[in-house]
């Protein structure tokens, strides 16, 4: 355990694959001839330069994520709710607790009475070291450990009676749900535990059409945001939907 919040390095075997393929190109375009034969295949060492660049480039915009663009798109979440501090907050996949420890950061610069919950299945294939323990170890750190409840459920049988939550986020969880009838189900339990008049944050990099559609057909109200172009790789987009008071 660690002595400073430690909220993991997202999607590692990517991050790992980008720099070790980048780098073999790399090796490939310093050392190979000029001309390399692939049976009919003909390739130059341009080739390997720019795939190299590209992937080695790609590989520095993910460190660059992990390292400070995801503390940023966080409060860029998280500011699109005026906070009065007695919300009920749900955090869906809230992996290490960034976006939990945040919500309850801000609930408790308010003094309100809100709380934070976290829902989770802590897969070590989406997050590095995921694991419940340590998104309490960074809670503690954090000092909200006390407004905050973790939950180790599937987003897609939430155990929360109706109506439950006044914000409700979630950052890169929902596309990991690889069956489309299991994504549906969580996207329909958000709708279902969401208050009227709350609020549900859906931040990815992938099938925001989907969930923006679902919530539409749900009946919310939606709109969404691009986070930014160079911190957040991939590049991430917000499903803003407010549920009708």
């Amino acid at each position: 355990m660690t002595h400073k919040p430690d909220y993991g390095i997202d999607a590692p075997a990517v991050m790992r694959n980008l720099f070790l393929i980048g780098t073999v190109s790399l090796l490939f375009a310093i050392f190979a001839p000029k001309i390399i034969h692939l049976g009919p295949v003909l390739l130059s060492k341009t080739t390997f330069y720019w795939t190299a660049g590209f992937l080695l480039g790609e590989g520095c915009l993910f460190l660059l994520y992990v390292k400070v663009g995801k503390f940023r798109h966080r409060d860029f979440m998280l500011a699109m709710h005026p906070w009065c501090g007695d919300e009920q907050v749900l955090d869906v996949g809230c992996g290490r607790g960034l976006l939990l420890a945040g919500a309850a950061k801000r609930l408790a610069a308010l003094n309100g009475t809100g709380h934070a919950t976290g829902i989770d299945i802590w897969s070590n294939v989406d997050m590095g070291g995921n694991a419940e323990a340590a998104t309490l170890h960074n809670l503690t750190l954090e000092g909200v450990q006390d407004r905050c409840t973790l939950i180790s459920q599937s987003a897609a049988e939430m155990p929360f009676p109706d109506a439950s939550f006044d914000v409700i986020v979630s950052n890169l969880c929902i596309h990991n749900m690889y069956d489309r009838p299991t994504r549906l189900a969580a996207l329909h339990q958000i709708v279902r535990v969401l208050k009227p008049g709350g609020i549900a944050l859906i931040s990815d990099y992938k099938r925001t059409a989907e969930y923006a559609a679902e919530f539409q057909q749900a009946g919310l109200q939606v709109e969404k945001k691009r986070g930014s172009l160079i911190t957040t790789f991939p590049p991430l987009t917000v499903v803003i939907a407010r549920k009708p008071a």
